[in-house]
């Protein structure tokens, strides 16, 4: 039996970041270069973190890993238990964080609810938190992707996921929030990297569909993905059924995926491919493989999704994420 038999019973809000909050800075995937996670390090002090960069954070190889499976899974749940570790943020994404699945301790883990941050790759943690150890986790700006370039994180969303503000919080046209198909929806937000996502259907790891009891709101995003390739991957989740009682989807900004002049087509594929799927659909949502402030999204989440007015779409997040 699952872990997720006992951890579905219970969400797992970890506690809210405070001033002067220790951030543990590892490597679940692949290598990251010393200058970028250096300054990004920088940045984090400069906003009032202190930061302890885990040993294997650095390692190189083998390949273009950063560490062994048993080095990167070992700096994880070290960072997990440490009592003195207030939330963990990798330096980038690339490829590897699906190997560490198999060797990862969801009681440990259940035992030291933590604030986990990353997006790309680590989408795979994203959902293997959530389906066996029932963490909210944070899909957010990583160390040397975001934190070590100029305005490279979006605060007001990091502040507010993340430290606990005031409920509800919302994203808009501001956030590069657009509609596709009107509409509204509640749900639990759930998602992340598409391609890593769907990688994982039929494996043990993968996302498990939604159900009558606990809609889901779906965000999407990625990176060089062509429109065809969002056609297939979409028409894939549909098969597999993750698009079961899916009551609205969110889609990322998709700049990093086409250039300008392929983003129409891209959105008619989209909803070519989402023809039969009955709910409101956004598009834009600066977050994950973004060349701007990077939004942080609290995955498991309660939102509700406003796409009735064209020059006014919403999301807004009902609940705290965090224990406050």
């Amino acid at each position: 039996m699952s872990a997720l038999s006992a951890a579905s019973a219970t969400t797992l809000k970890p506690a809210a970041l405070r001033p002067g909050a220790k951030l543990a800075v590892v490597s679940p995937a692949s290598a990251a270069k010393p200058e970028r996670v250096q300054a990004g390090v920088e940045s984090l002090h400069a906003l009032g973190y202190r930061t302890l960069v885990y040993p294997h954070a650095l390692a190189r190889g083998p390949l273009y890993y950063a560490g062994t499976v048993e080095q990167r899974a070992g700096d994880l749940h070290a960072a997990f238990a440490d009592p003195e570790i207030d939330a963990i943020v990798c330096t980038r994404g690339g490829w590897g964080s699906a190997e560490l699945l198999p060797h990862l301790d969801a009681q440990l883990i259940r035992a030291n609810p933590k604030a986990f941050v990353g997006y790309s790759d680590h989408t795979s943690l994203h959902i293997w938190l959530a389906r066996e150890a029932g963490l909210i986790t944070f899909y957010g700006p990583m160390v040397a992707a975001d934190f070590a370039r100029p305005d490279g994180f979006d605060a007001a969303s990091w502040g507010h996921a993340l430290g606990g503000g005031e409920a509800p919080w919302t994203l808009g046209a501001a956030d590069g929030l657009r509609v596709l198909r009107p509409g509204s929806a509640e749900g639990t937000l759930a998602g992340g990297c598409i391609s890593i996502l769907a990688e994982s259907l039929g494996t043990p790891y993968a996302m498990l569909p939604a159900n009558a009891a606990a809609p889901r709101i779906l965000f999407l995003e990625d990176i060089g993905t062509k429109p065809y390739q969002w056609d297939r991957l979409l028409l894939h989740l549909r098969y597999a059924g993750l698009l079961e009682h899916v009551t609205g989807i969110v889609f990322g900004d998709m700049q990093q995926c086409c250039a300008p002049d392929e983003q129409e087509f891209l959105e008619q594929a989209i909803l070519h491919s989402l023809r039969d799927f009955t709910g409101p659909i956004a598009i834009g949502l600066r977050s994950g493989h973004v060349d701007a402030p990077n939004i942080t999204l609290p995955l498991g989440g309660q939102v509700r999704l406003d796409l009735n007015e064209q020059g006014n779409p919403r999301m807004d997040f009902l609940e705290a994420a965090v224990n406050i």
